[in-house]
Protein backbone atom coordinates (compact mmCIF):
# COMPACT_ATOMS: atom_id res chain seq x y z
CA UNK A 1 0.00 0.00 0.00
CA UNK A 2 1.24 3.48 -0.87
CA UNK A 3 -0.23 6.87 -0.01
CA UNK A 4 -0.54 9.70 -2.49
CA UNK A 5 -0.16 13.17 -1.01
CA UNK A 6 -1.28 15.97 -3.33
CA UNK A 7 -0.21 19.45 -2.28
CA UNK A 8 -2.23 22.23 -3.86
CA UNK A 9 -1.59 25.92 -4.03
CA UNK A 10 -5.04 27.46 -4.45
CA UNK A 11 -6.41 30.92 -5.08
CA UNK A 12 -7.24 32.27 -1.60
CA UNK A 13 -10.37 33.92 -2.99
CA UNK A 14 -11.69 30.63 -4.38
CA UNK A 15 -11.64 28.38 -1.32
CA UNK A 16 -15.32 27.49 -1.82
CA UNK A 17 -14.61 26.30 -5.35
CA UNK A 18 -11.81 24.10 -4.03
CA UNK A 19 -14.20 22.73 -1.38
CA UNK A 20 -16.76 21.81 -4.07
CA UNK A 21 -14.00 20.17 -6.12
CA UNK A 22 -12.94 18.19 -3.04
CA UNK A 23 -16.48 17.00 -2.31
CA UNK A 24 -16.77 15.72 -5.88
CA UNK A 25 -13.56 13.72 -5.47
CA UNK A 26 -15.01 12.33 -2.26
CA UNK A 27 -17.52 10.52 -4.42
CA UNK A 28 -15.44 9.73 -7.52
CA UNK A 29 -12.13 8.61 -6.00
CA UNK A 30 -13.49 5.65 -3.98
CA UNK A 31 -15.70 4.60 -6.90
CA UNK A 32 -12.62 4.48 -9.16
CA UNK A 33 -10.53 2.33 -6.83
CA UNK A 34 -8.55 4.38 -4.29
CA UNK A 35 -9.10 4.67 -0.55
CA UNK A 36 -9.69 8.37 0.06
CA UNK A 37 -8.33 9.67 3.36
CA UNK A 38 -9.56 13.16 2.62
CA UNK A 39 -9.15 16.60 1.16
CA UNK A 40 -7.99 19.34 3.47
CA UNK A 41 -8.46 23.04 2.76
CA UNK A 42 -7.09 26.17 4.41
CA UNK A 43 -8.35 26.93 7.89
CA UNK A 44 -5.68 28.78 9.88
CA UNK A 45 -2.25 29.92 8.80
CA UNK A 46 -1.76 29.66 5.04
CA UNK A 47 -4.75 30.72 2.96
CA UNK A 48 -3.36 29.00 -0.14
CA UNK A 49 -2.22 25.51 0.89
CA UNK A 50 -4.50 22.48 0.61
CA UNK A 51 -4.01 18.71 0.46
CA UNK A 52 -5.64 15.62 -0.99
CA UNK A 53 -4.59 12.25 0.46
CA UNK A 54 -5.50 8.71 -0.58
CA UNK A 55 -4.18 5.16 -0.43
CA UNK A 56 -3.68 2.87 -3.40
CA UNK A 57 -2.17 -0.61 -3.68
CA UNK A 58 0.76 0.20 -6.01
CA UNK A 59 1.97 2.50 -8.77
CA UNK A 60 0.55 0.03 -11.31
CA UNK A 61 -2.84 0.22 -9.56
CA UNK A 62 -2.48 4.02 -9.59
CA UNK A 63 -2.13 4.06 -13.39
CA UNK A 64 -5.31 1.98 -13.80
CA UNK A 65 -7.12 4.14 -11.23
CA UNK A 66 -6.16 7.35 -13.08
CA UNK A 67 -7.58 5.92 -16.32
CA UNK A 68 -10.86 5.03 -14.57
CA UNK A 69 -11.00 8.49 -12.97
CA UNK A 70 -10.49 10.20 -16.34
CA UNK A 71 -13.31 8.11 -17.84
CA UNK A 72 -15.69 8.60 -14.89
CA UNK A 73 -18.44 11.18 -15.66
CA UNK A 74 -17.96 13.01 -12.35
CA UNK A 75 -14.19 12.82 -12.74
CA UNK A 76 -14.36 14.42 -16.21
CA UNK A 77 -16.77 17.05 -14.89
CA UNK A 78 -14.50 17.84 -11.95
CA UNK A 79 -11.39 18.21 -14.13
CA UNK A 80 -13.36 20.59 -16.41
CA UNK A 81 -14.60 22.55 -13.39
CA UNK A 82 -11.03 23.06 -12.15
CA UNK A 83 -9.86 24.19 -15.61
CA UNK A 84 -12.78 26.61 -15.99
CA UNK A 85 -12.62 28.16 -12.51
CA UNK A 86 -8.80 28.16 -12.27
CA UNK A 87 -8.70 27.89 -8.46
CA UNK A 88 -5.73 25.50 -8.51
CA UNK A 89 -2.55 27.49 -9.06
CA UNK A 90 -0.11 24.62 -8.52
CA UNK A 91 -0.38 20.90 -7.84
CA UNK A 92 2.38 18.54 -6.69
CA UNK A 93 2.03 14.88 -5.79
CA UNK A 94 4.27 12.46 -3.99
CA UNK A 95 3.84 8.79 -3.14
CA UNK A 96 4.98 7.63 0.28
CA UNK A 97 4.91 4.31 2.07
CA UNK A 98 3.93 4.15 5.72
CA UNK A 99 6.96 2.78 7.54
CA UNK A 100 5.76 3.17 11.12
CA UNK A 101 4.78 0.08 13.03
CA UNK A 102 1.90 1.86 14.81
CA UNK A 103 -0.27 2.07 11.69
CA UNK A 104 -0.76 -1.71 11.51
CA UNK A 105 0.11 -1.94 7.81
CA UNK A 106 2.92 -3.73 6.02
Amino acid sequence: MITCFIRYEIDPFKKEEFAAYSRNWGEAIPRCGAELIGYFGPHEGSATTAYGIYNIDSLAAYEAYRARLAADPLGRENYAFARKERFILKEDRIFLKNVSSSAGRD
